[in-house]
């Protein structure tokens, strides 16, 4: 089986800590820069990712202030 491509990785990631509590609901992520930064992926990965996790309704986008973790 191919490894999966990276975006789906970090959007599983990011997905977990919200599950078990590591992130709560109105928590701030980290900025695409930062999260760049930390998982070592380019701009279109995170992008991906956080495109994904709206989807799911797990986390809420406000424009220029960031990306938070949805209430439940």
């Amino acid at each position: 089986m191919p490894p999966s491509p990276k975006w789906v990785e970090l959007a599983e990631h990011i997905r977990t800590q919200i599950e078990s509590g590591e992130l709560s609901p109105g928590d701030k992520l980290p900025s695409t820069s930062q999260l760049c930064q930390i998982y070592g992926v380019s701009s279109i990965v995170v992008r991906n990712a956080m495109l994904t996790l709206k989807a799911e309704g797990l986390v809420v986008g406000v424009p220029g202030v960031g990306v938070y973790v949805a209430e439940s």
